[in-house]
């Protein structure tokens, strides 16, 4: 069941953005009274579709291949590389008898669609939801073993990254990798400590699952009324520092002690206010004494319809910079970023087993983001190669001959098919190992 909700959520997802994507260049098209042979959601491999209709002098439809979706302009060296309609004279409804300028919106339609559908779903997410973060500030690292080979140390506080001072401890890793850190200052108990980054290990960064947990204390916020221990002494605020006479710091301690003493009742060490007590608990079968933690330092702001507008509009400026900061790190082969590179596959990882309205327009959002930046990369064979070619254009006024787009076109595609070709073996080697 937790597949099927996976694998319903990436297609509608998908879907939806490649509809969106698709409608930027549809209606810029028609805006210019440019003609559009062919609109369709999917790939239409081999004329086999699930679904055909005409309307407006346009054939809608549904293919059979569902890694993308596709519009076919009139007069356009495009991906559908249909090079019969090229060798007839230019006529007025077509692409390329009309004005470089408005060539440059029909090409550009889909990135700019996807910029603002994902502007729209962080406002709601801001009108409805907030935004809420773990504040840095304040809050301890649980080194994770590279973290501690890099020099991290478990109770750490990270102040600064070189001059840049984290606000969101969710986004540090990326910080260290996408920001090209070579010093981290951190207070570890009194003493403040500058850690200087390895570069050559900033591979490993953008690879591990997660290279700080939080050091959280083990805090009791309350006991669970139909727990094991819901009749003990144990109250809001104790601090556990010791389970059966093992130390326990930090909550991850305590789960490696408490998987040891499953089933067992012994003693915990509290420490309440000036006092360190001795109160015994029970732990059940599966590890765990039925307590909720303290939770860490959540900022959250809230905002109304209005204020959400700004706020929504700045956070997808600040995702498209930090995508963009990802593809400078992908086009380095040093930083191996290339090994993170995933198709549909990864995609599906990402959403939850369970349907969940704040996080699924939160990743449709970004995949929204990601889908507009990664069209405007100067390839041919996507937005970027048209755009860069129409820019030439309207520069120099000297338009790109048919036979160049043409060959342009082809090893665009190549490159396109070579980079599909790296996420699907990525996806399949990171599910084998």
């Amino acid at each position: 069941m937790d597949t099927l909700i996976k694998a319903l959520q990436v297609i509608l997802a998908l879907s939806l953005l490649i509809f969106i994507h698709e409608l930027g260049h549809f209606m810029w098209a028609k805006i210019f009274h440019i003609r559009v042979d062919k609109f369709y959601l999917f790939f239409d491999i081999g004329g086999k579709r699930i679904a055909r209709w005409r309307w407006g002098g346009t054939e809608f439809g549904i293919g059979w291949l569902p890694l993308g979706g596709y519009c076919k302009i009139s007069g356009m060296v495009d991906e559908s590389m249909d090079l019969e309609q090229m060798k007839s004279d230019p006529q007025p409804w077509e692409y390329r008898s009309h004005p470089a300028w408005q060539r440059l919106f029909v090409t550009a339609g889909g990135v700019l669609n996807n910029f603002i559908f994902a502007i729209i779903c962080y406002i709601g997410i801001m009108a409805v939801w907030g935004q809420s973060y773990i504040a840095n500030q304040g809050t301890k690292v649980f080194a994770s073993d590279l973290a501690y080979e890099m020099g991290f140390r478990t109770g750490d506080e990270i102040l600064s990254l070189d001059d840049y001072v984290p606000e969101n401890f969710a986004a540090l890793q990326a910080d260290i990798a996408r920001r090209n850190v070579h010093k981290a200052t951190v207070l570890r108990g009194s003493d403040t400590l500058d850690i200087y980054i390895d570069q050559a290990m900033i591979s490993e960064v953008l690879n591990a699952p997660l290279l700080f947990d939080i050091a959280l204390p083990f805090v009791i916020d309350s006991v669970a009324a139909d727990g094991p221990n819901a009749a003990s002494s144990l109250l809001h605020g104790d601090r556990v520092v010791a389970f059966g006479g093992k130390d326990v710091e930090f909550l991850q301690d305590a789960r490696e002690v408490l998987e040891g003493l499953r089933g067992a009742s012994i003693d915990a060490e509290v420490v309440r206010g000036a006092d360190t007590l001795a109160v015994p608990v029970v732990v059940d079968t599966a590890g765990r004494i039925g307590v909720y933690m303290v939770m860490p330092n959540i900022k959250k702001q809230e905002y109304s319809v209005l204020t959400a507008i700004p706020a929504g509009i700045k956070l997808t400026g600040d995702t498209i910079r930090g995508y963009l900061q990802d593809l400078r790190l992908l086009a380095t082969p040093s930083t191996g970023a290339y090994k993170s590179v995933g198709s549909f596959i990864a995609i599906g990882q990402v959403f939850p087993a369970i349907w969940d309205w704040f996080k699924f327009i939160n990743i449709i959002a970004l995949l929204s983001i990601m889908l507009g930046v990664m069209n405007l990369i100067p390839i041919p064979g996507l937005d970027g190669g048209h755009i860069v070619f129409t820019l030439f254009e309207m520069i120099t006024g000297r338009k790109p001959g048919e036979k160049f787009l043409v060959i342009a076109q082809m090893i665009g595609m190549i490159l396109l098919i070579g980079l599909m070709v790296l996420a699907f073996g990525n996806d399949i080697g990171r599910l084998i190992h």
